[in-house]
């Protein structure tokens, strides 16, 4: 990475999310007995792990279901979690250790091993000694191999709205209106593809909600039936809407959006930044740029990692580009405490996620988008099931969204319970960037995978 002035911060605490690689690794596939090959002890954080050296350790490491991770050797245990479908990571023995799954393709045809990993990096928790790694799984291998559809020849089409869905959905219900967006023919299809998140891999390994645990329920029971960071006694806590344009980037905007509100709560509004994205899309390993990423590895370990710069560094492009260096004397901000709500991916609900939100701050989210979010207005969205009868196929049937959870309520209207969502989709769509979205049901895996990152001050 690049020198910078640096600055502290004191924690904050990235999911089901956008995608990335087309891996589709689930729980079943990962856990078990791995052999991680090290090379190249004693780097920095620019060591280049897409090419490791000779192999100079060998960690036998057990990972059990669904969270702790044991070195076979000596007995010593740490913590591990999947990352949605996409890889995993293992702290164990003061060190971290995170790689993506392996796959290939060849055309259409994509070969996924989960019993493998891409080339990974590996540090102390520290991160003063980096390394680079590969692990394999003993044992039979986890293979799996399907069939990618592409429509390069459809996707480039301009984006079409459709006037009679949007009747159909204000006509299917009533606790939330649908209206056109005459910007979004600006876009193509695949355009509209990336700005509703990426592609989820190629299959959906969502959890379910965890169960409520005694102790969760009564913690959850005592807080307000209400609540909202942009409005406590007084004070507005969130950053601005912003507009991601046609870049896949919502997995950038959320993670930074939550370390932005979380500085703000941390210092109690006395500091008020807006981090770049484009940063984070042209320079981080642990995302796919455009294509997509999870905020578990920007608002946790980018930020832990290499830290995230303000906009005026690296203004936002909306495309990707080569990794440039920022003006001098820009600052690098870090965060750390990173972890999915409930402490692994799969362990949210929604009560978790109210104590989260009310007690540390708001929390990045992700969820599945259908053609019908596309043309939200306002109220208590729910999924309806209207399609887009303009396109031939669905371009958002396996998309995922990132976004920014900042409070909670019931719509005096309808009775319902909803969600208060920040997008990064402008001021001009939704409740003026906004959305509220049925809170209690899972609605479009909203509830599966929060996760949290704490900004630190010196």
């Amino acid at each position: 990475m690049r020198v910078y002035a640096v600055i502290f911060m004191l924690a904050v605490v990235p999911a089901f999310v956008v995608g990335d690689t087309p891996a589709n690794c689930t729980y079943e596939d990962v856990a078990g007995e791995w052999i991680f090959e090290v090379s190249g002890y004693g780097g920095d954080n620019k060591i280049d792990c897409t090419k490791p050296g000779p192999v100079t350790y060998k960690l036998h490491v057990q990972l059990l279901f669904p969270d702790v991770a044991v070195d076979v050797q000596y007995g010593t245990k740490g913590f591990w979690t999947l990352i949605y479908n996409q890889g995993f990571e293992v702290v164990l023995n003061n060190r971290k250790y995170f790689a993506f799954s392996e796959y290939t393709q060849q055309g259409s045809q994509v070969t996924m091993n989960c019993s493998q990993t891409l080339p990974g990096w590996s540090h102390n928790v520290i991160g003063s000694d980096w390394a680079c790694y590969v692990g394999s799984k003993v044992g039979p291998s986890k293979v799996h191999t399907v069939r990618k559809e592409r429509r390069p020849d459809f996707s480039q089409m301009m984006y079409r709205n459709d006037k009679k869905m949007v009747e159909k959905i204000n006509r299917a219900q009533k606790s939330w209106n649908a209206t056109i967006y005459p910007e979004h023919e600006m876009y193509t299809v695949e355009d509209m593809r990336r700005r509703a998140g990426a592609m989820n891999g190629l299959g959906s390994s969502r959890p379910h909600p965890a169960p409520v645990t005694a102790e969760a329920s009564k913690a959850a029971f005592s807080l307000p039936e209400s609540f909202d960071w942009r409005d406590l006694n007084g004070q507005n806590f969130v950053s601005p809407v912003r507009n991601q344009a046609q870049c896949g980037s919502c997995f950038s905007f959320a993670a930074l959006a939550m370390l932005e509100a979380r500085l703000r709560i941390a210092t109690n509004n006395t500091v008020q930044k807006v981090f770049a994205p484009q940063d984070v899309v042209d320079c981080s390993e642990y995302a796919q740029g455009c294509e997509g990423g999870f905020p578990y590895l920007i608002a946790g370990k980018y930020a832990e990692d290499f830290g995230v710069v303000e906009e005026s560094c690296y203004p936002y492009q909306g495309v990707d580009s080569a990794c440039s260096k920022e003006q001098p004397g820009c600052r690098r901000y870090y965060a750390t405490n990173y972890q999915y709500i409930g402490g692994f991916y799969g362990a949210c609900n929604e009560e978790l996620m109210r104590l989260a939100l009310v007690n540390n701050g708001p929390i990045a989210v992700g969820f599945q988008v259908y053609g019908d979010f596309m043309s939200y207005k306002g109220g208590v969205y729910h999924h309806t099931g209207v399609k887009n009868s303009m396109l031939k196929f669905d371009p958002f049937e396996l998309t995922n969204h990132a976004v920014l959870v900042v409070g909670y309520g019931v719509d005096e209207a309808s009775g319902m319970s909803f969600w208060t969502v920040k997008n990064s989709w402008g001021t001009g769509w939704g409740e003026g960037g906004y959305f509220r979205i049925l809170r209690g049901t899972d609605e479009c895996g909203i509830e599966s995978m929060a996760m949290q990152s704490f900004p630190v001050f010196p």
